[in-house]
C-alpha cells in the first residue's frame, strides 16, 4: 500500500507586471507564507534592463494582508523595496484587487499542468523540477504571444 507524498506547497515569489513569475519556493504546508518572503524576494534574478545597471529587485512589491507584520515591512524596506502590503482590519480586500488578480492568473496557469495540481510525486527534488518546467513553459508562451 502506497503511503501519500509529503505535505507540501509551493510559493510563486514575485511576480512582474505581466504575471510570469520570477521566483518559486518549495516549503511545508505548515509553515507561514510570511517567513519565507525574504527567501523569495532575494531569489528574485537580476532584471536585465535597455541601458545601465541591472537592477537586483523590483521597485515596490504589493502584498495581501497575511505578510502584515512589521518584520516583513523591515526586511522589505532594507533591500530597498517600498512594500505594499494591505494591512488587517483596516484596508479593504478589494483595494489589493487591482494588482492581486495578477498572482490569482498566474496561480491558475499553474494550476493547468495537472502535475503541479495533484502531486503524485513523493520526491521534493522532482516536484520542484516539475514546478520549474511549469514556469518554464508559461514565460515561453508569454513571450511567444508578445512576439507573434
Amino acid at each position: 500500500m502506497k503511503s501519500a507524498p509529503p505535505s507540501t506547497k509551493f510559493q510563486i515569489g514575485p511576480i512582474d507586471a505581466n504575471g510570469i513569475p520570477l521566483a518559486l519556493i518549495l516549503s511545508a504546508a505548515n509553515r507561514h507564507d510570511s517567513t519565507l518572503l525574504e527567501t523569495l524576494v532575494d531569489a528574485v534574478p537580476a532584471i536585465r534592463q535597455c541601458a545601465g545597471r541591472p537592477r537586483r529587485r523590483p521597485a515596490k512589491l504589493h502584498a495581501d494582508k497575511g505578510y502584515d507584520f512589521p518584520r516583513c515591512r523591515r526586511a522589505l524596506r532594507r533591500r530597498s523595496i517600498i512594500p505594499r502590503i494591505a494591512r488587517r482590519g483596516i484596508d479593504r480586500s478589494d483595494r489589493l484587487g487591482r494588482h492581486r488578480w495578477k498572482v490569482e492568473r498566474t496561480l491558475a496557469w499553474f494550476a493547468r499542468f495537472r502535475r503541479i495540481a495533484v502531486r503524485y510525486e513523493r520526491r521534493a527534488d522532482i516536484f520542484a523540477a516539475f514546478l520549474h518546467l511549469a514556469a518554464a513553459l508559461i514565460t515561453f508562451r508569454f513571450v511567444q504571444r508578445w512576439f507573434c
